[in-house]
């Protein structure tokens, strides 16, 4: 039933499907909903709702059964972090962040490292800068890692962090390492959340301060252009340990579904809010009726309905394919192309684009009342927009490279 250091509540989570899941959030969001402003101002969520999500195993959802998780496939991982973030975007997008990076170490640390962090109370919540900063000197037994690493998302409850540093920066030899770094050895920075930014607030995303920290060499990995171009003619260590294609660690595609699931939770969210509107409030030019009484309105809300549905069509499709080519390589040992990644993460931006837009639609017919800062279509509205601005959505620029894949070109990005 998983590893011995499992608890037993580990097991009973263990046999919940995943419509199970998705049932648990769907009741979860009225509380979510309410919590939104006070967990926005805090920059997280509270640890009264980290507890639930710990005593329910959201936490686990893509950790190896080996040590009490459930492998869930990523298209159901993903559903349930929309119908998580319907409730509360900023906090989806915290959660699938925190969780979703058991999927990395699962692939890629040895098992010495795995027993290690996957054992005692069997939970796992990291946040992952996987662009590199900070200052590396390589000592015997390992590394010495100092620096400020932004964006931690997740960061708030976790039990460690990943941060990715250059050995030699700056030499032909130099090379992307991601360091595991356990959370008594980081500081936890108060820059994130309330007012001092757009959206996203209560994702946890503070940066962290690495100072002097020694990292023994098992566990630090290479890692270089997310894994596109890796050798997996023997696997990896997550396919030879856990025996599941999940496991090959191919992180173009989970990268950016994570920042997706999120958003088209937003755009959920956003398309609730207005449908509320439409019901409630009178129109603005003849009172006597309401909004929802006029094509103009009807026309915004099937619009954005029918992009959110194409953004989370393509977000499981793209899931679907990148778990057939897995297990293509399970049968006959053929590698995903550093093309197949490529595509992958390329659709997976067109569809936040159709999610983004399906919010700024919303937003922008919902009349000036929405722009007040208190109103939940604002908040989505800023959630979306953080989205937007994020290194890795931006489809116009990364276009170039998925043509680059295609064309069997180099890329020359991510040393790929």
């Amino acid at each position: 039933m998983g590893h011995p250091n499992t608890p037993a509540t580990a097991a009973h989570e263990a046999d919940r499907t995943v419509d199970e899941y998705l049932e648990l959030a769907r009741e979860i969001r009225h509380k979510l909903r309410a919590e939104q402003e006070v967990s926005d101002s805090q920059g997280t969520y509270s640890p009264a709702m980290h507890q639930w999500f710990r005593e329910h195993g959201f936490y686990r959802l893509l950790q190896p059964k080996r040590y009490g998780g459930h492998e869930l496939s990523l298209g159901d991982f993903y559903r349930v972090m929309i119908e998580i973030s319907r409730g509360h975007p900023a906090l989806g997008w915290s959660l699938t962040l925190a969780g979703g990076h058991a999927l990395t170490v699962a692939s890629h640390w040895p098992q010495a490292v795995q027993d290690e962090v996957f054992a005692g109370d069997g939970q796992f919540i990291a946040p992952h800068r996987a662009f590199p900063g900070g200052s590396c000197l390589a000592v015997e037994g390992g590394y010495r890692i100092s620096g400020v690493f932004a964006y931690c998302t997740g960061v708030t409850y976790s039990t460690h962090a990943i941060v990715t540093v250059m050995q030699d920066a700056g030499t032909p030899a130099a090379r992307s390492l991601a360091c595991l770094v356990p959370r008594a050895d980081f500081t936890i920075l108060n820059d994130w959340g309330g007012s001092e930014i757009l959206g996203m607030r209560a994702s946890g995303s503070n940066s962290i301060r690495l100072d002097d920290v020694f990292v023994p060499e098992q566990a630090v990995v290479p890692f270089a252009g997310f894994f596109a171009n890796q050798d997996v003619s023997h696997g990896t260590v997550g396919t030879r340990l856990h025996g599941n294609p999940l496991y090959l660690g191919y992180l173009m595609l989970p990268y950016h579904a994570n920042l997706l699931a999120p958003v088209i939770g937003a755009a959920r969210a956003a398309l609730d809010e207005y449908q509320c509107l439409l019901k409630a409030q009178p129109h603005p030019l003849d009172p006597t009726h309401l909004r929802g009484e006029d094509p103009q309105y009807q026309r915004a809300f099937g619009q954005a309905l029918a992009m959110t549905d194409a953004a989370e069509a393509t977000l499981l499709y793209t899931c679907e394919q990148h778990q057939r080519l897995a297990l293509r390589w399970q049968q006959d040992g053929q590698p995903l192309s550093v093309a197949d990644n490529v595509r992958a993460w390329g659709t997976l931006q067109q569809a936040g684009r159709q999610a983004c837009e399906a919010v700024e639609l919303l937003f922008r017919t919902s009349g000036t009342s929405q722009a007040r800062c208190d109103t939940r279509m604002l908040r989505y509205f800023s959630d979306v927009s953080m989205y937007r601005g994020h290194v890795g959505a931006q489809w116009e620029s990364f276009s170039t490279y998925v043509g680059r894949a295609e064309l069997g070109l180099p890329l020359e990005f991510l040393e790929l």
